[in-house]
């Protein structure tokens, strides 16, 4: 082998061993420190509907569920570092979890990144859904395997985070 190409060979080697150690540095400091957290008072709606017929519009659209006189109107962050954080309820499915695109940004260690949901059904109750967490989610003291009603006061527990429905 020429000298070149050894010493073109040593170069990517070392390429490649920097690049594995700025990997495993950036591991080491998202476990350590965790994710950002960043607060979010609610979403609006990202895009406007296409031009399309006035039928396929009406087709498309999905039924809004009814709104119970009396319901909740917010979901309201009791416990855990995101206290005091609300999210008003506008009959959109609300996500909870660490991953960067949920409703609700948990920077808790025993949340999943996909953790729960919470959603409203056909008769304007909300509806709280375990998904697939790995430590489960808490509705009062009862961990839940199904979808379940969610009562209004009723603390939803994910790790350190505890959650209420209020009006």
């Amino acid at each position: 082998m020429s000298e070149l190409t050894l010493t073109v060979m040593r170069l990517g080697f070392l390429a490649v061993l920097w690049l594995f150690v700025i990997v495993a540095v950036q591991v080491i400091r998202s476990d350590l420190f965790g994710t950002k957290v960043t607060q979010r008072a609610g979403r609006r709606a990202e895009a406007p509907a296409r031009a399309a017929p006035q039928q396929q519009r009406q087709q498309a659209a999905p039924a809004q569920p009814r709104q119970r006189r009396g319901g909740p109107t917010k979901l309201v962050v009791s416990q855990g570092s995101l206290t005091g954080t609300t999210v008003a309820l506008q009959g959109q499915t609300i996500t909870l979890g660490r991953a960067h695109d949920s409703t609700i940004v948990l920077d808790d260690d025993f949340a999943s990144s996909r953790h729960a949901r919470i959603y409203p059904d056909r008769d304007g109750q909300w509806i709280v859904e375990d998904l697939g967490s790995t430590n489960g989610t808490y509705l009062e003291r009862a961990r839940l395997t199904t979808p379940t009603p969610i009562p209004l006061g009723a603390p939803i527990r994910i790790g350190k985070t505890v959650i209420e429905l209020r009006k």
